[in-house]
């Protein structure tokens, strides 16, 4: 009798962790839109001076930002977009291989220990506070790496991204760019290894059984496999360096055109790096007006990982 008690008992008490499961399962869904949508709401609220307020005085605050070269809201933000896309596209397309290739050698190549070793560096990486990639910015690469991009505005000028002449300091969005790809590389590695590590051992030895060579069964089975992990680990890198604030501050020397001459200073500056540089010194309207901006930034985020959605279900199609 005991034992049949203890039987019944059991599937009604596995009933209730699934029902307490849902629930907070639910719970954390709905308190991830919620946080979304009050977030969403006190960008507006604060925003509202520059939507509906008095625009004479919102055009004079923007004046005052720009010293006179932008006197509406969307001749200001206009700018700061272009290089926000440009600097985060730039450090994306340069981390991007680089991310896919570490993961491949950590996950296929690499033998365990030196793998293992590997791992824990990306991870570390990963970890590392934004201000010290600024200040390593800052200090050691934009001395150092302007003997490379005075070669590359040198030999390669005549191409209107690397138009001369270099900028010494090497405070430009160039040298940012590589920064921010540093920054980004674990996040992308992180993900690729660890969805490469999951391809299904089975498709890999078929591949190899059939006659192909390494680089073949990677290409024919691991990738194929990791494509929609990848894609969503590129856009998790990606919008990292959309709202990267610090080291773009410590490093760009700012400017505020539609510019994309990579190797001169003065070009471009980004939202994010805008609004700490010009939040601490912003009256009321000012800062609403720099809220305005960020509220902007929030809306290219948001959709950037639409996108990212739409490219995630189409590669695991």
């Amino acid at each position: 009798v005991s034992s049949q008690s203890k039987t019944a008992q059991q599937p009604v008490s596995g009933k209730n962790a699934d029902k307490v499961f849902k629930g907070v399962a639910y719970a954390c869904g709905i308190l991830i839109l919620v946080v979304l949508a009050a977030v969403a709401l006190f960008l507006l609220f604060r925003a509202w001076p520059l939507i509906g307020g008095d625009q004479q005085a919102n055009s004079d605050t923007i004046s005052n930002f720009t010293g006179g070269k932008a006197s509406s809201f969307w001749g200001y933000v206009g700018p700061l977009l272009f290089g926000t896309v440009l600097i985060s596209a730039l450090a994306l397309l340069i981390s991007f291989f680089v991310s896919v290739g570490i993961a491949l050698f950590i996950s296929h190549y690499a033998p365990k220990k030196l793998a293992t070793a590997l791992s824990y560096v990306v991870d570390l990486l990963a970890a590392i506070p934004s201000v010290i990639y600024g200040l390593w910015g800052g200090l050691v690469l934009v001395p150092a790496i302007y003997p490379f991009w005075n070669w590359v505005a040198k030999y390669l000028g005549w191409i209107p991204l690397f138009a001369g002449p270099a900028a010494n300091p090497s405070r430009t969005v160039a040298t940012v760019a590589v920064v921010l790809a540093v920054m980004i590389l674990p996040i992308i590695t992180s993900m690729s290894r660890d969805i490469f590590l999951q391809t299904p051992r089975l498709q890999e030895e078929a591949a190899l059984a059939l006659g192909a060579t390494k680089w073949e069964m990677v290409k024919l089975a691991v990738l194929p496999f990791g494509k929609s992990g990848v894609v969503s680990a590129s856009m998790l890198g990606l919008g990292r360096a959309l709202g990267e604030t610090m080291a773009v501050l410590m490093i760009l020397s700012p400017g505020l055109n539609y510019s994309i001459k990579l190797l001169q200073a003065s070009q471009n500056q980004t939202i994010a790096a805008n609004i700490a540089a010009q939040y601490p010194e912003a009256n009321d309207l000012g800062v609403s007006v720099l809220i305005g901006t960020g509220l902007v930034l929030f809306l290219i985020t948001f959709v950037v990982n639409f996108i990212a959605r739409k490219l995630t279900e189409k590669a695991s199609a």
